[in-house]
């Protein structure tokens, strides 16, 4: 089954009861028992209900993966990684972090004797350098949050390859439709489903694909365990968003190349990062990784001025200065106040996130009036 195909028809199935085309919206917290113990496969609606497990399904179809498993939240997914380990694990994570997931890592998770190292990725062969006894899992992000970063995912794995370690993805900014990691040999894909895969801003939802069954069985006792579940509702409204995933994510790709064109040819901006310019220093990467390159595009003024980076900000009126990402409407963001403000001001410096820098997420409008709306607030 090919993509297309895939995010509207791969594991769902017509509700047996009606004949239903879509999944119903289960809103029920338990379920009759014909005896006890002995029911149709569902008991309680934090271990598993039929509208979330209809998305979890699709998860792993589009995946390509055993297990997919939907929560609260991206970072409930994350909460769910991480405790798979024990205390003294060590963890080795990219440097370029998702300023949540920093914070999870550093703020949570390390007064849990669990040990963090942050690094650049370029080098993927100084990385085995790091790895110890102890190292039971690497974390990444590709294309990274909001520096657009890439990691070699194979050339990870293959160094990996016979250890006792897991490898996940944050494949928020990609999507499945751009990159399957787990195909290139990665074990766990998380994404923060409130982005492209819900794609409408209306939802915030956390996703879990693992490769094999028994890691996702694994990951699903400590869902069960812990709770944070995605609710029957807004796991319907992730399915719905699946469904047109494809289209999005292309036009997502064709507008997120126009807008990155203009801003490289703008007398303001000096720098201008998406990876299917070939500016980008890890465009060949990019190219033999992703089918596209998503519609992810940040950019830096030639002043260096922080106040010229909100200026043009608070002049923006297509695009909308929000949070957030992956929705068809166009976002414009500033990491150092906003997404990233929970790292601190000397590492974020240290990763070039700086004052002057815009993220701008390019949505599915016409390019030509996102284009006209840049322009004015560059005046």
């Amino acid at each position: 089954m090919n993509f297309n195909t895939k995010v509207i028809h791969g594991g769902q199935h017509h509700e047996s009861a009606t004949g239903s085309v879509n999944v119903p919206v289960f809103l029920t917290s338990t379920f009759a028992q014909k005896s006890p113990g002995i029911h149709s496969g569902y008991e309680y609606s934090r271990a598993a209900n039929p509208t979330r497990q209809a998305l979890e399904d699709s998860l792993a179809s589009i995946e390509n993966g055993a297990r997919g498993l939907a929560f609260g939240s991206g970072l409930a997914a994350i909460d769910c990684v991480l405790k798979l380990l024990n205390p003294g694990d060590e963890i080795i994570a990219v440097d370029d972090l998702y300023g949540g997931t920093y914070r999870m890592f550093t703020r949570l998770f390390e007064k849990y004797q669990l040990k963090f190292t942050f690094v650049n990725f370029d080098d993927v062969s100084k990385i085995s350098g790091l790895i110890t006894d102890k190292t039971k899992l690497i974390w990444l992000e590709t294309p990274t949050n909001p520096l657009m970063k890439l990691v070699d995912i194979k050339a990870v794995t293959e160094m990996v390859k016979g250890k006792d370690i897991l490898v996940a993805v944050d494949n928020t900014f990609a999507s499945p439709y751009l990159q399957l990691p787990l195909d290139l040999g990665a074990d766990i894909v998380m994404h923060s489903a409130t982005k492209y895969l819900g794609g409408h801003s209306d939802v915030i939802a956390g996703a879990l694909i693992a490769k094999t069954a028994e890691l996702g069985e694994k990951l699903h006792f400590i869902q069960f365990a812990s709770g944070g579940i995605l609710g029957p509702h807004d796991s319907y409204l992730v399915l719905r968003g699946i469904k047109t995933l494809a289209l999005r994510m292309q036009r997502h790709s064709d507008n997120g190349m126009k807008v990155a064109k203009y801003l490289e040819s703008h007398p303001a901006v000096d720098q201008v990062i998406y990876p299917r310019l070939e500016s980008h220093p890890q465009h060949d990467l990019a190219k033999r990784q992703m089918k596209d390159f998503g519609g992810m595009v940040s950019f830096t003024f030639k002043s260096g001025k922080k106040e010229d980076s909100i200026k043009f900000l608070e002049k923006v009126k297509v695009f909308t200065l929000a949070e957030s990402l992956g929705g068809v409407e166009s976002l414009a963001n500033h990491p150092a106040l906003m997404t990233h403000a929970s790292i601190p001001a000397e590492k974020r410096a240290e990763l070039g996130i700086t004052d002057d820098l815009v993220r701008l997420s390019v949505g599915i409008e016409d390019a030509e009036d996102l284009i006209a709306d840049l322009e004015r607030a560059f005046a």
